[in-house]
């Protein structure tokens, strides 16, 4: 279909290996975009003129549903990142996690990782639609609805998360009404990963628009403490790894990687104050984390030494965007 002579975006349903999927596609610029809405509304694969830019699934989708794995856009909520032990504190109260309820997922030292929602299966198309403008899918989980989810984080809400692609460029926006008849502390945040194709990792360099660097544990628990930003600009990854909290970002301002010509730009919207940059040597990846608040909010918000834990008051809607805007593929 075109729009005064010019190819129209264009946003479909599809199956992949048994598994449904969302299409959106922008054919000005060569870019397309794919979603799995029962795999954690993961956006799996984008890629411009045919170049892959996030890493993908390690198996076939069907495979992938089975055994998940890390790949593309996941979501962290409802908190991102670790906690620092198996319970978490809100409004002044103790919450402990419920090993029968829903899944709880640990990182190397057994403490709890990115949330329950990883995943998730809950997620329900709301709206696809495409026009002259742009592509967009917008889909819905009701945590509320779901009793293995509450018995693990008991505050009634749901949560509205829509790709738009546009002119070049992909919105991912945020949506969390609260439903509950207390605030509801916010720790969510997103997991994208993304490459340079056709360049190796240790080629690439990085521009960090962070002034504050947050110091962590052996275990990667923030202290409380911040420092300066001790990082070059560009930081060129070359033996370098890189597994950091910061904050101190200045709204709009982009994160970028940089390689054989090619770029990939990442900009937050001011309600994700916090970035996780995480470059592992010998992995092809990089990671530009946008956070609602650093890594074990809810219980350094508790001890006193992290003033900046957001909320949601009953009966609110918090929203925020980021931004990806790919170049030279």
């Amino acid at each position: 279909m075109t729009y005064n002579g010019l190819l129209s975006y264009s946003a479909a349903k599809a199956t992949a290996d048994s598994v449904e999927i969302v299409r959106l596609r922008d054919p000005g610029h060569g870019i397309e975009l794919s979603i799995a809405p029962s795999i954690g509304n993961i956006a799996f694969d984008m890629r411009v003129n045919g170049k892959p830019m996030l890493l993908a699934p390690a198996a076939k989708l069907s495979d992938w549903k089975a055994r998940p794995s890390q790949a593309g856009i996941p979501f962290l909520a409802p908190w991102a990142n670790r906690l620092d032990g198996d319970a978490y504190w809100a409004n002044g109260k103790r919450y402990v996690l419920n090993p029968d309820a829903a899944t709880v997922r640990r990182d190397g030292n057994g403490l709890p990782i990115h949330g329950l929602l990883l995943y998730a299966s809950e997620w329900r198309i709301a709206r696809l639609h495409a026009d002259d403008r742009a592509a967009e899918l917008a889909c819905r989980l009701e945590f509320f609805k779901h009793p293995a989810l509450i018995a693990q984080f008991p505050f009634a809400h749901s949560i509205d998360m829509t790709y738009r692609l546009s002119n070049g460029e992909l919105e991912v926006r945020t949506a969390i009404a609260n439903h509950a008849a207390e605030p509801m502390p916010l720790s969510v945040g997103y997991h994208p990963w993304f490459q340079i194709p056709d360049s190796p990792r240790d080629a690439w360099q990085l521009h960090l628009p962070v002034r504050q660097h947050y110091t962590l544990s052996s275990r990667l628990i923030p202290t409380g403490a911040t420092e300066p930003v001790g990082l070059p600009d560009p930081v060129p990854l070359a033996g370098r790894q890189i597994d950091d909290v910061f904050g101190a970002i200045l709204p709009n301002d982009e994160f970028r990687v940089e390689g054989a010509g090619r770029r990939i730009s990442v900009r937050f919207g001011p309600k994700f104050p916090i970035a996780v940059v995480y470059a592992p040597q010998g992995q092809n990846v990089v990671c530009f984390e946008p956070m609602t608040g650093i890594t074990n909010a809810f219980n350094l918000a508790h001890a006193g030494v992290y003033q900046n834990l957001p909320s949601i008051a009953p009966g609110e809607i918090w929203t925020e965007s980021f931004w990806i805007k790919p170049s030279g593929f």
